[in-house]
């Protein structure tokens, strides 16, 4: 994965050859475990909560449930954060913080994915409990303490101010340019 891009744009340009290409030299098996997911992004030695949000990752991106993510998976994965409209990105968002699968997701959930995703990145800006607090005020409109996708992606939605957090917050252009260009 040697090619060196200048933006993110650019790889909009790249051809679905140059993806295979890059994805069997990552792995010649055709395959990705969550190990070498792990490996790959240098992620390794996690404390739990963000181990665990990078397994809900791949899982998210492990459509099929067969505990590896094949090219179709991840070329589905790359489109998604690259080009995926507002929906499609809010859905997964929610899939990724419902943790316990139940529909549902929860201010414990979404405490837990942030303080994750603030270890992983280093970005300590914001206080998770804080972040959780303004969504769940703004959104869970039924004071249920609870969040269905439903309310999730409406309440998203209707305020510019969780949907520039949640940009901000779930950002993985990181990510891409690590598969991209490898990890130097």
């Amino acid at each position: 994965m040697g090619s060196n891009h200048s933006n993110i744009d650019e790889i909009l340009a790249e051809d679905m050859h140059h993806w295979y290409n890059k994805f069997m030299k990552e792995s010649p098996s055709g395959l990705i475990t969550l190990f070498e997911l792990k490996a790959i992004l240098g992620l390794q030695g996690l404390n739990p909560d963000a181990a665990s949000y990078v397994e809900q990752i791949f899982c998210t991106f492990d459509m099929d449930g067969d505990g590896y993510i094949d090219f179709v998976e991840y070329i589905a994965a790359i489109s998604l954060l690259l080009k995926g409209e507002i929906n499609q990105k809010l859905k997964w968002y929610f899939k990724l913080f419902d943790q316990d699968g139940n529909g549902k997701i929860d201010r414990d959930e979404l405490e837990t994915i942030f303080s994750a995703i603030q270890d992983i990145t280093r970005n300590k800006n914001i206080d998770p409990e804080d972040i959780v607090s303004l969504i769940f005020e703004k959104v869970d409109v039924h004071g249920e303490g609870e969040l269905t996708l439903e309310e999730f992606i409406d309440g998203a939605k209707d305020h510019p101010d969780i949907m520039e957090i949640l940009r901000n917050l779930m950002d993985l252009t990181p990510v891409l340019v690590i598969i991209i260009n490898g990890r130097n």
